[in-house]
């Protein structure tokens, strides 16, 4: 007689909320790992790639999630945002960046806890960060390089 097949299920409704900017023009790339999807964390979001890139003009292109659009985010001066527009995920290469971190670091994985799939999320993501070019190929669209070249 075969054995059936066995299937890992873990059913947690926990929530690990992932943001990472990128920059289509040099592949760099930041992210943090929040414990939630919030206006509150995206302000933390916000206020942090500010911080970290105090003398560039940020262009930040964003869904319409409602945490992207908050009444109570306040923007840094050197950030702004702009709204895909609604059910529009091809027009935004961040997805393919998700594309990339599922099939590289999370294809046909199971998790014995929430612990261990952040620690392998985290691993996905500082590899990513280390590769400017793997992140400029992903994301690096023409008509965005394009866009940001004319405009400067």
């Amino acid at each position: 007689m075969l054995d059936k097949p066995f299937s890992k299920i873990l059913w947690d409704k926990s929530v690990v909320c992932l943001i990472a900017p990128i920059s289509p023009q040099d592949g760099r790339m930041d992210s943090l790992v929040l414990p939630e999807v919030s206006g509150r964390c995206m302000q933390l979001f916000l206020d942090e790639v500010a911080q970290r890139y105090p003398g560039d003009n940020i262009v930040m292109i964003v869904d319409g999630a409602g945490w992207h659009k908050s009444n109570e985010l306040k923007l840094p001066e050197n950030l702004r945002l702009l709204f895909l527009p609604p059910y529009s995920p091809e027009l935004n290469p961040q997805e393919h960046l998700w594309d990339e971190l599922r099939e590289k670091y999370f294809h046909n994985r199971a998790f014995d806890s929430l612990g261990a799939l952040e620690d392998q999320l985290v691993a996905g993501l500082r590899a990513l960060e280390a590769d400017h070019a793997r992140v400029k190929s992903i994301a690096g669209w023409e008509y965005i390089i394009n866009s940001i070249s004319n405009a400067i």
